[in-house]
C-alpha cells in the first residue's frame, strides 16, 4: 500500500521518483478494484483516496512539463 503524499511533498521529489510512485499508486488502484469486484474490499473509501493521489501526481508532472515549455 503507498502512502498518501501531500502536494508540497510530492514537488519535493524528483521526477522519476514521481514516475515510479505514480506506478505503485496505478498498481494498488487495480488491485482495490479487483477486491471490489470480488468482495474482498476492506475500505471502499481507500479507492477514492487513491484516485486523489494519482491525480495531484499527474498534476504536479503537468506543472514540471509546462515550466519546462516557458
Amino acid at each position: 500500500m503507498v502512502t498518501a503524499m501531500k502536494a508540497k511533498e510530492l514537488r519535493e521529489l524528483t521526477s522519476k521518483e514521481l514516475n515510479h510512485k505514480l506506478g505503485g499508486l496505478k498498481e494498488e488502484l487495480f488491485n482495490l478494484r479487483f477486491q471490489k469486484a470480488t468482495a474482498q474490499l476492506d475500505n471502499p473509501a481507500r479507492i477514492r483516496e487513491v484516485k486523489k493521489s494519482i491525480a495531484r501526481v499527474n498534476t504536479i508532472m503537468r506543472e514540471r512539463e509546462l515550466e519546462i515549455n516557458h
